[in-house]
């Protein structure tokens, strides 16, 4: 679904009719502090470590019963061959922390998901039944001079993995990254080539083999919004441009091709390209700065504020369910 060039120029607020009754914000926000995965109360009260994970790193997702986080880790490899060539490449895994051993004061439990090394930034389904992640198909290998990024689904538990557009088209240099599905089975993902992150396309889950070209005029129609993500009542995609010059927290409504913005960074500060996180009621937004700040703002545009930093924090997802207070 393309978007017109005034379409993403426009700077509008989402209209209080559209936008319906904004209540409090309410539920959990799970997020990284330096490494560790963390949780707060949507006010930004009671930050308790979960999981003292020290190398979390990317989106997290809170399963559909908030009774886990799926987070990703990092760590790094740094290949010098025979012949003294070589390179440095981060790899990535799925691991899931559990908020019954943050209760029992357990941080140090956790379990893994995924053992391939290249597996990243999950989203449950809303139905609870999949998981939904990117990861390079190359990561493993030591001598791959360039990654195979490939949008993947798998059981909660690592269980039945399956590669959605494994060798699409012959094309190694062109790729889906950073997906998002809806509950009607729509996926909006970013179109990766010419080694950059280039926009988002919206398109259903059976029609990933769609032809590149289609792809390529939608992405550069939406280009450098990346970091896409479904409102819980699949009304709205929010997304944040990447533009250095225009960057901003956007949402657009799921039969509508224009955005509204939602969020600009403080002068100094910068969006970190992580898809934001909806509230359970789909009325709010979490996102963070590079300053090492959260953030929340209703999808009208307002109630922004700062629940942690300056500092070190980043990444944020919001619970599924509303009735999680402390």
């Amino acid at each position: 679904m393309a978007l017109t060039s005034s379409a993403i120029l426009a700077q509008d607020k989402l209209p209080a009719e559209q936008a319906g009754e904004i209540g409090d914000p309410v539920g959990k926000i799970a997020f990284i502090r330096e490494g560790d995965v963390w949780v707060m109360n949507a006010d930004g009260s009671v930050q308790q470590e979960m999981v003292q994970a020290t190398n979390a790193d990317g989106r997290l997702c809170w399963s559909p019963d908030d009774q886990h986080v799926m987070f990703t880790r990092s760590g790094m490899v740094d290949v010098k061959g025979p012949d003294l060539l070589g390179g440095r490449h981060k790899v990535y895994d799925l691991f899931v922390g559990s908020m019954d051993s943050l209760y029992a004061n357990n941080r140090l439990f956790w379990f893994r998901v995924t053992t391939d090394m290249g597996s990243r930034d999950p989203e449950y389904h809303p139905d609870g039944s999949r998981v939904i992640f990117w990861k390079d198909m190359y990561a493993n290998d030591v001598n791959a001079v360039q990654p195979n990024y490939q949008i993947c689904t798998m059981a909660p538990d690592g269980s039945y993995p399956k590669v959605l557009r494994e060798n699409w088209q012959g094309d190694d240099e062109t790729f889906l990254v950073s997906p998002t599905w809806n509950a009607d089975g729509t996926i909006a993902a970013v179109l990766f080539f010419q080694n950059r992150p280039q926009g988002i396309v919206v398109l259903e889950e059976g029609d990933l083999k769609a032809p590149l070209d289609s792809l390529k005029d939608e992405a550069m129609a939406n280009h450098n919004f990346v970091a896409p993500a479904w409102s819980p009542d699949g009304k709205w995609l929010a997304c944040v441009s990447n533009d250095m010059n225009n960057q901003g927290v956007y949402i657009r409504a799921s039969d509508s091709e224009k955005r509204y913005l939602v969020f600009s960074p403080p002068m100094g500060a910068y969006l970190n390209t992580v898809a934001p996180s909806f509230s359970p009621d789909s009325k709010w937004l979490t996102f963070s700065t590079t300053d090492g700040s959260i953030w929340i703002a209703n999808i009208a545009g307002g109630g922004a504020r700062r629940l942690s930093g300056p500092g070190n924090d980043r990444y944020p997802a919001w619970s599924s369910t509303k009735d999680m207070m402390d």
